[in-house]
């Protein structure tokens, strides 16, 4: 009955001698589209597109120690769950420098392998985890400190396992190999279980990233803005945004309000009050910003992130408060998913200060990029000893494959 009213208004606006100014709701899709794209972010992951596939399937070989493959049937079977459109088989092939396709006699079936150079970055990595597990614990101490409660749910560490450097079986080389640091209890909701800093173990005290920026920049000979970088955070746009005098007096008095950082301990009841409301989100930005800071490639996606959301005490969206801060954070919807980046850790779409599991991720995210270049040289050195029929052999079945969904 409202709409039917205010479409009738409209139409004879003119007649009633008033005019009628109506702001329409931006949805969450539209804002999100509104946003300005940044080229370096963007082909970057353009080339994580492909990485997570490759990361998925190459988890799948490396599940079998005994003898690291899997068939191409298995693979196939998987096509839709792993996203690889045009099947298993041609996904492959597009990375020789990753996968090697072979004909297995005794079981009659194509299997797919990785190459030398895939598993030497995979050991690569495997090491540079092992070397940095006191590192990987202090990890988790700070992200259970920056919870109210010093607890959450160990499915949602689970989520970010890799984001962190977690090795595979952190339950028990990390959490288990540390009961002085970490235990394990039982949630309210069944089969759930909640990661839990011990008593004892230091809470607070620890200085965030955003203020170990704040201490160099202060310390410069030429620096005379002191009392502003008290609470500010560092900010970089992407090329080609305008930005207008509201914005620009808006994000100044942003910085220059005070907040309580990420691992303060918030005293009194939420106000509602314009400065409240300011000090809260500027609380959740340090603590997003501090999380993506402690993880290997300052990167997350924004699905993984919320479900740390009600255990860090943050009552804001978290995706728009990435849109709102585009000078903290970049956004990218590449590949069917939403991934968030701490712009200041990236430069022409390398990390500033790598460490040793990025630099294994970097080789492979390489040879991804590297797709069939360099083919001809790889089919020659290939010891599998697989000839051109048994090719054409895998590309009949995978033909046939096809052919056989497309008809059920």
């Amino acid at each position: 009955m409202g709409i039917h009213i205010m479409k009738i208004l409209i139409k004879h606006k003119h007649s009633f001698g008033f005019s009628i100014s109506i702001r329409l709701k931006t949805t969450s899709a539209q804002y999100v589209a509104s946003r300005v794209r940044d080229p370096t972010f963007e082909k970057l992951m353009d080339k994580y597109k492909s990485l997570f596939k490759v990361i998925a399937i190459q988890d799948l070989i490396l599940a079998n120690p005994g003898n690291p493959s899997v068939s191409i049937d298995f693979l196939s079977r998987l096509s839709q769950k792993l996203h690889l459109n045009r099947g298993a088989t041609s996904f492959l092939r597009k990375f020789p420098h990753i996968f090697q396709i072979y004909y297995d006699p005794s079981k009659l079936l194509p299997f797919c392998r990785l190459t030398d150079a895939a598993l030497d970055v995979s050991k690569q990595e495997e090491k540079a985890i092992n070397a940095s597990l006191p590192m990987v614990a202090d990890r988790l101490v700070r992200i259970l400190s920056m919870s109210a409660s010093k607890t959450v749910p160990l499915r949602a560490i689970f989520k970010v396992w890799r984001e962190l450097g977690l090795p595979d079986n952190f339950e028990d080389s990390v959490i288990s190999a540390n009961p002085s640091v970490f235990q394990l209890c039982d949630a309210h909701e069944p089969n759930t279980h909640l990661l839990k800093l011990v008593e004892g173990v230091r809470r607070n005290g620890f200085r965030a990233d955003i203020e170990d920026w704040r201490v160099v920049e202060c310390c410069k000979e030429d620096c005379n803005v002191r009392t502003e970088l008290r609470f500010s955070f560092k900010h970089g746009y992407p090329p080609g945004m305008k930005l207008g005098k509201n914005f620009k007096a808006k994000v100044k008095e942003w910085q220059s309000s005070p907040y309580v950082g990420p691992y303060e301990v918030v005293v009194g009841e939420k106000k509602k009050s314009k400065a409240a409301l300011m000090a809260m989100e500027k609380r959740a930005v340090s603590i997003v910003h501090e999380f993506l800071s402690l993880t290997v490639e300052k990167m997350v996606e924004v699905e993984k992130i919320s479900q740390f959301r009600k255990w860090f005490g943050i009552d804001f969206n978290i995706r728009d408060l990435f849109l709102d801060h585009p000078g903290i954070f970049y956004l990218s919807t590449k590949g069917k998913r939403h991934t968030v980046f701490l712009r200041e850790a990236y430069e022409r779409g390398c990390l500033i200060e790598p460490n040793p599991v990025y630099d294994a991720r970097r080789r492979l995210l390489d040879l991804v990029a590297m797709g069939r270049r360099g083919r001809s040289a790889i089919n020659s050195n290939l010891q599998d000893g697989s000839s051109s029929s048994d090719n054409d052999g895998i590309e009949a079945e995978e033909t046939q494959q096809r052919h056989g969904s497309l008809s059920s």
